[in-house]
């Protein structure tokens, strides 16, 4: 068996694992995870269906296998395995206690069904591979926040959250429509449509103090997660320009992403950044401090008058400490 023929098979073997993860599945997609031609997947699925694999598919739909059929157990390559995991470790890190929890049961499915050298990788690399993170994802409160809201997209209910806004004095209730979840400098957040504000908005998961299920139906249907992000960017971010000396901007390269950071430029002996942000009062004013003596404001004046401000009440918090010590 030649080289074109082995690939072949195994693409057509990745396939129908692929057909058999989702209900419908687009040829497109198929062609775009398997760098390959519409018409090699075509080709690829009637050699499936002249197999007796049963599958539907509908011109503009795509393709899904019929109810009921599943293939025999997976064998993992010991690659495969050591990517469960590192993904493990993750997991633990990165998502809410109930979520974590059907994780590791998931987990202990997919190692049983390791055999010989994979199963003695994981193994030895469980003991190996270390996580630490700092931050809270979650409130204390709401330990199941992301599988509440993970159901709640898929069954296409809504979502009663207490919300603690950065910006307001007390928590507000809030009835949702999740679109989708995303993580975004190291936080996850759901956009959803707010019934409070009439509008679609994206929550902090460690900013919701309460959350709960709810019986009642979406109001409206939701698009893709992706449109809303932009929209969502496209208005409720500010542009930000700083020029920054080529010597400290090496220093601050790691930290910039977290700020909405968006290109550069070299002007001169500087580095001209620029920066989407959602926060222009607080995250990335205060951000700037920490190297504003090597560093100046573009755009916008608010930022600086806002940057102004903020070292205004440090004079007149050392001041008064002076005082004290004297």
């Amino acid at each position: 068996m030649n080289h074109d023929t082995l690939n072949r098979f195994d693409r057509i073997v990745a396939i129908l694992i692929h057909l058999q993860s989702g209900k419908v599945v687009k040829a497109q997609e198929l062609a775009d995870r398997f760098q390959v031609s519409l018409r090699t997947v075509y080709r690829d699925i009637r050699s499936l269906e002249a197999s007796g694999v049963p599958i539907s598919g509908e011109a503009g739909v795509g393709y899904s296998l019929m109810e009921g059929y599943r293939l025999p157990p997976v064998m993992f390559t010991q690659e495969e395995a050591s990517s469960f995991v590192a993904a493990e470790k993750l997991m633990q890190k990165f998502s809410d206690k109930s979520l974590g929890a059907h994780h590791e049961s998931a987990m202990f499915k997919v190692k049983a069904a390791l055999k010989g050298k994979a199963k003695d990788r994981v193994a030895a690399l469980e003991t190996q591979i270390w996580v630490n993170f700092g931050q809270e994802l979650f409130n204390q409160n709401t330990p199941d926040a992301l599988n509440i809201l993970l159901d709640s997209i898929a069954e296409k209910k809504q979502v009663m959250l207490q919300y603690e806004s950065v910006y307001a004095d007390a928590s507000t209730n809030r009835f949702i429509e999740p679109v989708g979840l995303f993580n975004e400098n190291n936080y996850w957040y759901v956009m959803a449509y707010c019934h409070l504000r009439a509008a679609y908005r994206q929550f902090r998961t460690d900013r919701m103090v309460g959350i709960q299920r709810t019986g009642v139906p979406f109001t409206q249907e939701h698009g893709n997660i992706d449109q809303y992000r932009k929209i969502y960017d496209a208005t409720h971010k500010t542009k930000v320009v700083i020029r920054v000396d080529k010597e400290t901007a090496r220093y601050i390269q790691t930290g910039r992403k977290y700020y909405g950071f968006v290109s550069e430029k070299v002007i001169g002996n500087k580095i001209e950044m620029t920066f989407m942000t959602a926060d222009i009062k607080d995250g990335l004013p205060r951000w700037y401090l920490m190297f504003g003596d090597c560093a100046e404001i573009v755009e916008p004046e608010s930022l600086r008058e806002r940057v102004n401000e903020l070292l205004e009440r440090t004079k007149i918090n050392l001041h008064l400490e002076s005082q004290v010590l004297n």
